[in-house]
């Protein structure tokens, strides 16, 4: 099937606000939900090529939508300030008057041994891995339940599972992450308990192990391609597939992309 946009599809007229969306994962989903009529709001601090060390940005990732018939538009935005936050939220409602479907997918990836981490590194990882994403869901979730409909979609990963001894050989470097992906997971579940009765389904999902620009610089350089990784299309797919069921079946999820797709015996979507 070829990749297109459908006007008419099944988020025709629904609006969108993906976080982290210059690049990799965050600009998948973007353009996922784009293919199937939504408008989206796609935001990072990355506005245009050169704004950072890290290629992609948000004007090219729009460009990409649009030039295949989608809707987008983009708002830059640092979710390490409040005040950014604050801003974004605000000028999302202003443009359209509703944003139907949240997905917080920006992340700070910050490691290093336990001994060398400091009390700013921490503040800093939890500001964008956790508190963004509930700054963002306050400030988005009321419109959502006066409406009684809504999805929220926090980006998780397989660092919030617990691992188990024997160590061998034992690994370091991920407290601080580890430490947010976990909260990040646990509030996601409170918060679906919570609007259970709002008809606002509230998830999370981890990826999978993407070959993106962050991961390979991470790991392997940024030149250097990753192996043994999925396509970006797995999680877009899945993360659309979650905006659409019924959220009285799926809400509280902590889902991963591939086995969710398997579950529901979807092959993702090719993108435009």
């Amino acid at each position: 099937m070829a990749a297109r946009i459908d006007p008419n599809g099944k988020l025709k007229g629904r609006v969108a606000l993906v976080t982290g969306a210059s690049r990799g994962i965050g600009e998948a989903i973007a353009v996922r939900l784009a293919m199937e009529g939504a408008h989206v709001i796609a935001s990072a601090r990355t506005a245009n090529e050169g704004e950072s060390s890290y290629p992609g940005a948000l004007a090219a990732v729009v460009a990409r939508i649009q030039a295949a018939g989608g809707q987008a538009s983009y708002l830059q935005a640092d979710l390490g300030r409040g005040e950014d936050r604050e801003r974004l939220a605000a000028e999302a409602l202003d443009r359209h008057d509703r944003v139907d479907i949240l997905v917080n997918n920006a992340a700070a990836l910050m490691g290093g041994p336990f001994a060398e981490l400091t009390e700013k590194r921490l503040r800093t990882i939890f500001e964008i891995n956790v508190f963004a994403a509930f700054d963002l869901a306050h400030r988005l979730a009321p419109q959502m339940r006066a409406r009684r409909a809504g999805a929220i979609i926090n980006i998780s990963s397989g660092a919030s599972v617990h691992p188990v001894a024997p160590f061998d050989p034992p690994v370091g470097g991920g407290v601080i992450y580890s430490m947010t992906k976990a909260a990040l997971e646990r509030f996601t579940t409170a918060l679906a308990q919570e609007f259970y009765g709002d008809n606002v389904s509230v998830n999370a999902l981890s990826p999978g192990f993407i070959d993106t620009p962050g991961n390979r610089r991470a790991i392997s350089g940024d030149s250097v391609p990753l192996e043994g990784t999925q396509p970006a299309e797995i999680p877009a797919e899945a993360v659309y597939q979650l905006v659409i069921a019924d959220p009285k079946v799926f809400t509280a999820r902590l889902a991963d992309a591939k086995p969710l797709l398997e579950e529901l015996g979807v092959v993702p979507a090719p993108l435009v």
